[in-house]
């Protein structure tokens, strides 16, 4: 039986942008099908910036080889949904995750920052 883990959306407003923080006690996205209903959800909403918590992902999302991070993220992109991902992602040492966090993070729509500040400001920006 699939148990839905109940996630809250907090809104944070800076400069008249609304930016939809995802959090929850438990993951919120453990297979793609989770990423692109989250999508869904919060563009149904009218957010176009969102903040979701790395600890909120199954840890295999940073496994690039199964696709999974590849196929979510392109979908935000698609939809033109700002996304940043926040926390500590030390743990994850492999080249091609730490390369493909460096390169999204020299654009504006998909970030991997270490907090909740860092991403407000990065998201509020134009």
């Amino acid at each position: 039986m699939y148990q839905l883990t109940k996630m809250e959306i907090t809104t944070h407003t800076i400069h008249n942008i609304s930016i939809a923080e995802i959090s929850a006690e438990g993951l919120i996205i453990e297979k793609e099908e989770d990423g692109l209903d989250l999508l869904g959800n919060v563009y149904y909403q009218g957010f176009d910036r969102v903040i979701i918590h790395a600890k909120n992902i199954t840890p295999s999302f940073f496994d690039l080889k199964n696709r999974m991070a590849g196929e979510i993220l392109q979908k935000f992109s698609n939809y033109r949904v700002r996304l940043a991902i926040v926390g500590d992602f030390s743990a994850y040492k492999s080249k091609s995750i730490t390369d493909f966090m460096y390169e999204s993070n020299k654009g504006k729509l998909i970030n991997f920052l270490g907090s909740v500040e860092e991403a407000l400001t990065k998201l509020s920006q134009g």
